[in-house]
């Protein structure tokens, strides 16, 4: 279903994200977890793509295969580091001939151990470019696009970290899908920074539960931007063992997605990290039944 009819009838949509599995084991794990989560009844599903095409296939192969489930819309993502117009081009015509009609278009990291160099006149500085040249190309596609609430490592400017954002839904982006973030308050700061742009379309709360220490200690490393709250930390602080921190997170997430649908947020996207069982805790602890969507 095309993101435009997702948001026509869907007051708030409620959405996951998925990685490529990279061996057997990881794959039955993670159908393992769609499994799991498909019967919330999301109103689409995402998946990653590893910058550079480092999991082109991957990414290609699961996006194509879950499209045959009739109760799954996916959106894939595409980034445009280490890559061509032509690259992409043949990308979103196997895409649009396997039935798939949004597209997640990201800048991209740098592959580790992978140096690119600058963008030919064939290729893509910014995802702004992606965003136009997926406009102009397919222009039946409904196309999602970064934000970042705590703002953007390489963009120390919060000013103009706005105006690149509002470069990306002025080339032609249906929405906006957070990074992860533990401060409601940070995001309805960028949501008012958004409307003073002049940006109205929708915009996506991104919610990763913590359910580990080391789970914390790698988004700490990973996400250079993410503030942790000092009341959240405090609570793990008091968990007495991996049990009661995963606890902690998963009431954390639960009390964030409370607030913000109180808060008539437009959609939630849960970064899953391939597993169910803190989603499935959140959705039981909003009052959700395995066979029902979530009242709002």
């Amino acid at each position: 279903m095309h993101i435009h009819k997702i948001f026509e009838t869907t007051k708030t949509t409620f959405s996951f994200e998925f990685s490529p599995p990279r061996d057997a084991k990881a794959a039955d794990r993670l159908y393992q977890t769609i499994s799991d989560l498909i019967i919330l009844k999301p109103s689409y599903v995402s998946v990653t793509y590893g910058a550079g095409g480092s999991t082109r296939e991957l990414t290609h192969d699961i996006v194509l295969k879950l499209s045959k489930e009739p109760r799954l819309t996916v959106i894939p993502h595409l980034t445009c580091v280490c890559t061509t117009a032509r690259d992409i081009g043949e990308i979103l015509r196997n895409y649009s001939a396997g039935g798939i009609e949004n597209i997640m278009a990201l800048g991209g990291d740098m592959p580790k151990g992978q140096e690119c160099g600058p963008p030919g006149p064939d290729g893509f500085t910014y995802a702004a470019d992606l965003v136009s040249f997926i406009k102009k190309n397919f222009p039946l596609l409904g196309i999602g696009v970064a934000g970042y609430p705590e703002g953007h490592p390489k963009t120390p400017n919060r000013l103009r970290e706005i105006d690149y954002l509002k470069a990306k839904v002025d080339a032609g982006a249906d929405y906006i899908c957070t990074q992860l973030f533990f401060d409601n308050h940070l995001f309805f700061d960028f949501c008012e920074r958004c409307v003073l742009a002049g940006i109205t379309v929708p915009i996506i709360a991104g919610i990763m539960p913590i359910t580990s220490i080391n789970n914390m200690t790698r988004m700490a490393e990973t996400s250079a931007c993410t503030h942790f709250p000092a009341r959240l930390i405090k609570a793990f602080s008091r968990a007495e063992n991996k049990d009661y921190v995963e606890k902690v997170g998963i009431h954390w997430a639960t009390e964030q997605v409370r607030d913000l649908i109180d808060n008539n947020v437009r959609g939630i996207h849960f970064y899953t990290l391939n597993r169910s069982e803190a989603t499935l805790k959140i959705y039981d602890s909003l009052g959700v039944s395995s066979s029902t969507r979530l009242s709002v």
